[in-house]
């Protein structure tokens, strides 16, 4: 514990330093932060190949590889997180009471961020950008697999933090593999991390929300829905739910429900269901739809409607109407991303405010859950949390707030 005790003193350290530091120079951290990856895709590339190489577990291979285009793809999220404003110290609402207290709510940074995460490379880039730009500081257990690859990209990021004469503990990488550091982040640490984020797996989040004595931001699961409409236009919901779920099957924002409105069984059903066939999916179907292949098709069970698949796999379902649509939702989802397709306004205002969905779309593929797709830059994570944030996490939502409260000698009678 004494090393865990010893990167929690130091982020709590490098939190109060990070007060100090000009938004300016944050900036700057960022730009010279890509020029860096820039610099050193090649030995980035290398080091990676070194994770892929030694990767037990096949499926987490495509969220391994880092290659040109994806390094591309970072540089161009720490990017964007660098040309948004300072979201720190923003007045939200400011008002005046009748005996002259002035009152302003102000954004606040949360403090250290703890984030626990399997594969993916690019987090290590995001999360530590995300948390720096907002006034944070991060602490990061990457899983094994990407090992080498996240403790370079932290060690660049540490030292452009040095560079600019800025406590590295900004951001800590934890280099040792023993999983029974993370028992003891979520245990041990309440002292020094104020939030904990997940992102991986669902035997990893699962264990994070249970056992955590700190605050969760994250989701479970991503049991996304979209609902077809008898009035929806038929190419374009071929578009959008081929996009949904064949784009990439890996991530937690691709469909794995389609709902069809019986009345629209005979004009869209036959149409759409083979065209997921057509582009490599497993389709699994009610009797209803399935009446329309002649039973050939794989038979979709209850189990299915549980089910995350995070592959070219979907269950289809008819539905006699809109509210029973929302009723599955509200049943089988995981309160992540529900799309409805329809031209009919009314029916997509019921969806919308019926769904209890952190992300509610209206003819929008469901791969659209995405911080850098909101316009975010990057995100820290999806949380399908009741309590804020809700949704991609940005920078914006990487802070609290507190009042400030001033007057001029004002005495409460």
């Amino acid at each position: 514990m004494n090393y865990l005790e010893n990167i929690g003193k130091n982020a709590k350290k490098a939190y109060e330093d990070l007060k100090t530091v000009k938004h300016s120079k944050i900036k700057k951290v960022l730009e010279n932060y890509n020029k860096s990856l820039l610099t050193n895709k090649k030995k980035i590339i290398k080091e990676n190949h070194k994770d892929v190489k030694n990767v037990k577990r096949k499926h987490l291979v495509d969220r391994l590889i880092l290659n040109d285009k994806r390094i591309e793809g970072i540089r161009y999220s720490i990017n964007q997180i660098a040309k948004f404003k300072d979201p720190v110290g923003r007045v939200l609402e400011q008002w005046k009471r009748p005996n002259k207290l002035l009152i302003k709510k102000i954004t606040t940074p949360i403090g250290v961020i703890g984030v626990i995460y399997e594969s993916r490379p690019n987090v290590t880039a995001d999360v530590a950008a995300l948390c720096l730009k907002s006034g944070n500081c991060s602490i990061l257990r990457g899983g094994s697999e990407a090992f080498n690859t996240n403790k370079l990209l932290a060690n660049l990021f540490r030292d452009v933090l040095k560079r600019n004469n800025i406590n590295k503990n900004c951001v800590q990488f934890i280099k040792n593999k023993n999983r029974k550091i993370v028992d003891g982040m979520l245990s041990k640490m309440t002292d020094y991390i104020d939030v904990i984020v997940p992102r991986g797996g669902k035997g990893l989040v699962a264990k994070v929300q249970k056992f955590s004595n700190v605050h969760v931001i994250g989701h479970l699961e991503g049991i996304c829905h979209i609902y077809l409409d008898k009035s929806a236009n038929i190419k374009m919901a071929k578009k959008l739910i081929i996009n949904a779920k064949m784009r990439r099957t890996s991530i937690c924002g691709a469909v794995e429900t389609l709902l069809i409105d019986v009345k629209a069984i005979n004009s869209h059903a036959k149409y759409v269901i083979q065209a997921l066939i057509n582009s490599g999916c497993e389709v699994r179907v009610d009797n209803k739809l399935n009446r329309l292949f002649n039973y050939k098709l794989k038979k979709a069970e209850e189990k299915d409607w549980r089910t995350e698949y995070l592959d070219s796999i979907i269950s289809i379902k008819s539905v006699k109407s809109i509210k029973e649509a929302i009723d599955h939702i509200l049943k089988y989802g995981t309160m992540h991303t529900d799309s409805i397709i329809t031209n009919n306004k009314k029916n997509a205002q019921i969806f919308l405010n019926g769904v209890n969905s952190s992300i509610a779309m209206h003819n929008v593929s469901t791969q659209f859950a995405d911080g850098g797709e909101f316009g975010f830059g990057g995100e820290i994570g999806i949380s399908t949390n009741k309590l804020p944030p809700r949704g991609p996490v940005g920078i914006n939502q990487l802070t609290s707030y507190k009042y400030l409260v001033s007057g001029k000698g004002i005495t409460r009678p």
